[in-house]
């Protein structure tokens, strides 16, 4: 499962309180330029509109063999996801502080896949915390090794 882009930034600026496994709608070029490695999911997020999940402002960039003379990369798209999935997201998302983004964009049976985690931002002394825990864990690992 060839994982093409990772929203690195989103486990640090959001707690994921839940994720889901979408498709999304691309044009041919669009598959081929993310193979090529050149999506950007970072300020993307998912939105809700009439019952359908679009993804907003996630940077695809042109294909440069592409004979397709106008190309919008960041253009919205819609998500396939079950009715259920879609109202679940809805849900969390009308609640306050609460948002949905996409974390990573991999392949999974030649097809192209979103992974959407439903986040809320964490304060400052959160991220904070976190860098804390994460250096000590690797300090502990570091003193285990020479052991």
């Amino acid at each position: 499962m060839p994982s093409y882009a990772k929203n690195k930034k989103a486990f640090h600026d959001y707690e994921v309180l839940e994720d889901f496994e979408a498709g999304i709608v691309l044009n041919g070029d669009e598959v081929k330029s993310i193979k090529a490695n050149q999506a950007n999911l970072q300020g993307g997020f998912v939105d809700i509109d009439k019952d359908e999940a679009y993804l907003n402002e996630v940077h695809i960039s042109r294909y440069k063999h592409s004979a397709r003379a106008v190309h919008e990369p960041t253009r919205k798209r819609k998500l396939i996801l079950h009715k259920k999935e879609i109202a679940k997201i809805d849900q969390a998302i009308s609640q306050q502080g609460v948002t949905a983004i996409p974390i990573s964009l991999y392949s999974k049976k030649g097809l192209i896949k979103i992974k959407i985690g439903i986040c809320r931002g964490k304060k400052l002394h959160d991220k904070r915390d976190a860098l804390r825990k994460r250096s000590q864990e690797m300090e502990i690992k570091r003193q285990l090794k020479r052991f």
